[in-house]
C-alpha cells in the first residue's frame, strides 16, 4: 500500500507495539481506517482531546488534528468523517454475565414490570402459547419497584397463589433481578419435591407465611432446590446466547467485557468462537468452578490474549453474600428494616480461604463477590492474609465485585492492598429507593456506594452493569455514576458523585487495569488497541440530563467496525 497523497508537512503522534513517536517527514504510511472531523476524547494526560485518529491493522497509529492524521489517508483507506461526534475509547463492561445477557433475551422480560398483576398477566400469556408441562422462565422483577406492592405478601414478596392459578401445569421459575432470589409457582415447587418440611439449605433460605408454608421465594443457594423444576426445560444453546450478547454489547459501545464467573465448558465455547471469528468483542473472563476443579483442571485454563487478544482467562470468582435487594447482604449488624437478620454468607470463609491459596499460587487474580459490610471486611480480611502469606508475590491486583456497603474503617484498606472496587454505579440509582429502609441514614450515608471517597482514597474504581441484573449500557451507569440521580429526581448522596472524567475513567483506563491491560486498551493512545466508541454527543460537556438520550453511532473493535447505528 502506498501513499497517494502529498504529506503536508504535519507532526503526529504515532506508535507501534506501544512506543510513541513524533512523525515528521516527507510521508508516512497510509492508514487502514481514519476517523477525523469530531472530538476524539482519548482518556490519555498526554493528549487528553483531538480531532482524529488512524489506525494500520487493529492498532492505533497516531492520534492528532485533522490536518496531521489526514496525511494518513490513502487510496484504500477507510475514512469515517465524525461530522461533530465524539469518539471515546470503547466502554469495557467492569461486571457483566456475558452468557447471560443473551439468555435474557431468551425468556420473560420482567424488569419493567411496574406490579405484580402484570407479571402474572404475562406468564399467563407464555403459558398460553407453551406446550403442556413446558417451564415458564423469566427474569428481572424486583419487588421493591411495585407499585401498588403484591397483595397478600411476605416480607415484601408476593405470595405465589395468582401464578399458580394462571400456570397449574407448567412449572414457572422467575429469577430476581439481582440474580439472588427465584420466584416459583406451585407446579415448579411440587416437582421440586418441596414442602413445609424441606429444610433451608446453609446459606439460603425458603421464604415462608405465618403457617410455615413456602411463599414460593427461594433466596440465595435455597435456588438449588428448584433443579428438579430446572430439568424440564430445553437448555438454551449457550453458542446463541452467546451471539446474542455480542450483538448486545456492540449495540452498547462495549468492546470489552469482563465476564463475571463462567465455567470450564463456557470457555471452551469462546475459544472457539475466536478461532472462527464470530466473538466480535473481547472477554476476560473469570472462572466460577470447585476448588476440586481448579486443582485439577485450573492450569490449563489460564490463558492471556488468545487469538490476538480476543480471549484472557486470568481470575477467580466466589461469592461471600448475596444481594441487598432480597436482604441476603451479609451485614456487620441487622437490617434496620428486618432486626432479626443480619443477611447470608453464601460460601463458607475456609473455602473461599482455600480458593485464595490456589489462586495466589497459580498466578490467577481472585475476585469474590462482596455486598454487605461483612462480606466485604471478610474479603479484605481474607486478601489480607494471602498477602502477607506471599510477600514476594505484588502487584495481584484481587478484586472486590460490587464493594456496595462498606464500614468506613475499611475504605482505606482498598488502596493500601491495591484491591479493585468493581463497582457498578447503575446499581446505585437502582437500589437507591430501599437502601435507607435497609441500611438506616447512617450506615447508608458512610458506606453505600462510596465511589468518590474509595478514588479519593487512592483506590482503583471499576464501573459497569452486573447485566444481566441492569440493562448492559454503559451509558446508562456512567448517567447514574455521574448523577446519582433517581426517577423522582432526588440525589442519593450527591457528595459520591464523580466528574465526568472519572466516571469514563471507570469505564475505560481503570477497567484494563483490573485486567492487567493498560498497556493494549483504556484510551485512545498510540500503539494500543483500536477499540473506539463513536458517540452521538459529547458526554463530557453536554448538560448531565442529556446524557441518557446519547445514543451509540459505532463500535470499533480492532479497527474493524463491528456496529453502526440503522
Amino acid at each position: 500500500m502506498t501513499n497517494s497523497r502529498t504529506f503536508r508537512g504535519a507532526c503526529a503522534v504515532v506508535g507501534m507495539l506501544g512506543v510513541g513517536l513524533v512523525a515528521c517527514g516527507p510521508s508516512v504510511e497510509p492508514a487502514d481506517l481514519v476517523l477525523h472531523g469530531g472530538k476524539i476524547v482519548t482518556v490519555d494526560e498526554a493528549l487528553p482531546e483531538a480531532e482524529a485518529l488512524a489506525v494500520t491493522g487493529d492498532r492505533i497509529v497516531a492520534v492528532g488534528t485533522n490536518d496531521e492524521i489526514d496525511a494518513y489517508i490513502g487510496d484504500a483507506t477507510e475514512v469515517v468523517d465524525l461530522a461533530g461526534q465524539t469518539a471515546i475509547p470503547g466502554f469495557i463492561e467492569g461486571h457483566g454475565h456475558f452468557l447471560g445477557v443473551g439468555g435474557a433475551q431468551m425468556q420473560l422480560a420482567l424488569a419493567d414490570a411496574q406490579k405484580w398483576d402484570e407479571i402474572v398477566a404475562m406468564v399467563a400469556e407464555a403459558v398460553a402459547e407453551a406446550q403442556p408441562g413446558e417451564l415458564i422462565r423469566g427474569r428481572g422483577w424486583h419487588q421493591e419497584k411495585w407499585d401498588p406492592p403484591a397483595d397478600p405478601e411476605v416480607g415484601g414478596f408476593p405470595v405465589h397463589d395468582l401464578l399458580s392459578e394462571v400456570s397449574p401445569d407448567n412449572p414457572v421459575l422467575l429469577t430476581h433481578a439481582s440474580g439472588h432470589a427465584t420466584f416459583a409457582n406451585a407446579r415448579a415447587m411440587e416437582l421440586s419435591g418441596i414442602t413445609r418440611d424441606t429444610p433451608n439449605p446453609e446459606g439460603g433460605e425458603i421464604l415462608r407465611d405465618a403457617r410455615g408454608n413456602a411463599i414460593g421465594v427461594f433466596s440465595e443457594t435455597a435456588g438449588r432446590l428448584l433443579r428438579e423444576a430446572r430439568a424440564n426445560a430445553t437448555p438454551p444453546s449457550p453458542r446463541r446466547q452467546a451471539e446474542l450478547a455480542v450483538e448486545e454489547a456492540l449495540r452498547k459501545g462495549i468492546t470489552s467485557f469482563q465476564d463475571a464467573g463462567s465455567s470450564f465448558e463456557t470457555v471452551d465455547l469462546l475459544r472457539e468462537m475466536v478461532d472462527d471469528g464470530s466473538l466480535g468483542v473481547r472477554l476476560w473472563v473469570m472462572l466460577r468452578e470447585s476448588n476440586e476443579s481448579l486443582a485439577e483442571r485450573g492450569a490449563e485454563y489460564r490463558m492471556v490474549g488468545y487469538g490476538d487478544d480476543r480471549l484472557t482467562v486470568r481470575a477467580i470468582k466466589r461469592s461471600i453474600d448475596g444481594a441487598l435487594g432480597s436482604r441476603g447482604a451479609w451485614m456487620l449488624e441487622p437490617y434496620s428494616d428486618a432486626p432479626d437478620s443480619a443477611g447470608l454468607n453464601t460460601t463458607p470463609v475456609a473455602e473461599i480461604e482455600a480458593t485464595a491459596a490456589w489462586a495466589i499460587a497459580n498466578d490467577y487474580q481472585l475476585c469474590v463477590h462482596a455486598i454487605g459490610d461483612r462480606a466485604n471486611r471478610e474479603t479484605l480480611d481474607i486478601y489480607q492474609a494471602a498477602f502477607e502469606a506471599n510477600p514476594d508475590k505484588t502487584d495481584l491486583r484481587w478484586r472486590d465485585e460490587h464493594t456496595q456497603h462498606l464500614h468506613p474503617d475499611d475504605i482505606p484498606r482498598f488502596a493500601e492492598m491495591g484491591v479493585v472496587a468493581s463497582m457498578q454505579g447503575v446499581h446505585c440509582t437502582s437500589d437507591a429507593p430501599y437502601v435507607v429502609d435497609r441500611l438506616g441514614e447512617q450506615r447508608a450515608r458512610e458506606g453505600a456506594y462510596v465511589w468518590k471517597t474509595l478514588m479519593d482514597s487512592g483506590a482503583v474504581v471499576t464501573n459497569g452493569t452486573d447485566a444481566p441484573v441492569e440493562d448492559v449500557s454503559p451509558l446508562a451507569s456512567y448517567y447514574a455514576t455521574v448523577s446519582r440521580k433517581l426517577s423522582d429526581g432526588s440525589v442519593f448522596f450527591p457528595e459520591q458523585r464523580l466528574s465526568r472524567l472519572e466516571a469514563l475513567q471507570t469505564y475505560t483506563i481503570n477497567a484494563a487495569h483490573a485486567a492487567f491491560e493498560e498497556e493494549i486498551k483504556g484510551s485512545l493512545t498510540a500503539g494500543k488497541l483500536a477499540d473506539i466508541t463513536v458517540l452521538s454527543k459529547d458526554i463530557m460537556t453536554i448538560p448531565e440530563d442529556e446524557i441518557p438520550s446519547t445514543e451509540v453511532v459505532q463500535t470499533i473493535v480492532g479497527g474493524q467496525v463491528m456496529y453502526v447505528a440503522p
